[in-house]
């Protein structure tokens, strides 16, 4: 097993991205043969219901997380919520259990939103180069 620091978390919906402010967290790549990641999410109790109708739905959801570093890309999830923990009256413990959707990469996904904007050319290149650097929170389609 690995174990990595939880920088960013965000879940996936139709609408955009909804991101979740981290207290703390974890996540632990099991090495196992179902190449299964473990993602632990230190958060406020604010978030219980938002996440107990996810968990009371039982469906697995996508997840753009960053580990280690901030200047790291995201990893894509498709994971389910095991678990809401609360462990005091301001914060929740949130365990998910998932794998890395390998078919959603960072750069791709940019590039993507790029053209969709109507860039090309010298243009297209310029804002790629920068948007990589600084890294913004995209949304991968659904």
């Amino acid at each position: 097993m690995k174990t990595f620091k939880l920088i960013s978390l965000q879940v996936v919906e139709e609408c955009g991205l909804i991101d979740i402010k981290l207290e703390d967290g974890l996540v632990i790549n099991k090495e196992d043969r179902d190449r299964t990641w473990l993602l632990e999410a230190y958060v406020s109790a604010a978030y219980e219901p938002y996440f107990r109708a996810l968990l009371d739905a039982g469906q697995e959801m996508s997840l753009q997380v960053v580990i280690s570093r901030a200047e790291n890309d995201p990893a894509y999830f498709q994971a389910k919520s095991l678990l809401i923990k609360k462990l005091s009256n301001n914060h929740l413990s949130l365990l998910f259990k998932g794998k890395i959707n390998q078919a959603n990469t960072y750069p791709e996904i940019l590039l993507r939103a790029l053209i969709e904007r109507g860039l090309s050319g010298q243009e297209l290149l310029n804002e790629f180069k920068e948007k990589m650097i600084t890294k913004p929170k995209i949304s991968p389609k659904k």
